[in-house]
């Protein structure tokens, strides 16, 4: 399932910061990069604070309630201050940002993962978990075909399902 750029990569970087939690700058800009931002450093002191924003991304993977996910992410665009603008940087055309370039790296981040949840919110609240496996806590933007994605990686699904099979089998 493809998404805008905000709804897709965006919210991959949100869920990236929350399993990620309170890694290494190094960690966590290798992770942005690979989701397609172009942020090339951190501070440990950014870090610490863009770890923390993290910390306020999981509700929103683990909300059922439509409603109440709406209203966790208003508050995180009305706390990352989101104002669209226009933006030309590292030889890329012309494309939309939630945070001006002059903004530090928080703001941007903060900016840009709470617009992206609001987009996916908005077109696909459903998309948005947490792994279904008892004792695993990772969230997922489900980028599936069929939209019906209940665990982080097929090794959460196999372990419940192999479990499942040999609780049946003594039973049985």
């Amino acid at each position: 399932m493809h998404f805008n750029p905000y709804g897709g990569s965006a919210a991959q970087v949100a869920a990236g910061l929350v399993n990620l939690g309170h890694a290494p700058a190094g960690e966590l800009v290798a992770m942005m990069r690979a989701c397609g931002m172009t942020l090339r450093r951190l501070t440990a002191a950014e870090a610490a604070a863009v770890s923390d924003w993290g910390d306020r991304l999981r509700p929103i993977f683990s909300e059922s309630d439509v409603d109440k996910r709406v209203d966790l992410v208003n508050e995180l665009l009305a706390d990352s201050a989101c104002r669209p603008f226009i933006s030309r940087h590292d030889g890329l055309a012309a494309h939309l940002h939630y945070a001006s370039e002059e903004s530090g790296a928080l703001r941007r981040l903060q900016a840009y993962t709470a617009g992206g949840l609001a987009h996916l919110v908005c077109e696909e609240p459903e998309r948005l978990g947490t792994c279904a496996r008892e004792g695993c806590d990772v969230v997922y933007v489900d980028t599936s075909r069929n939209g019906r994605r209940r665990f982080c990686t097929t090794r959460c699904a196999t372990r419940v399902y192999v479990a499942d099979h040999r609780d049946r089998l003594r039973a049985g």
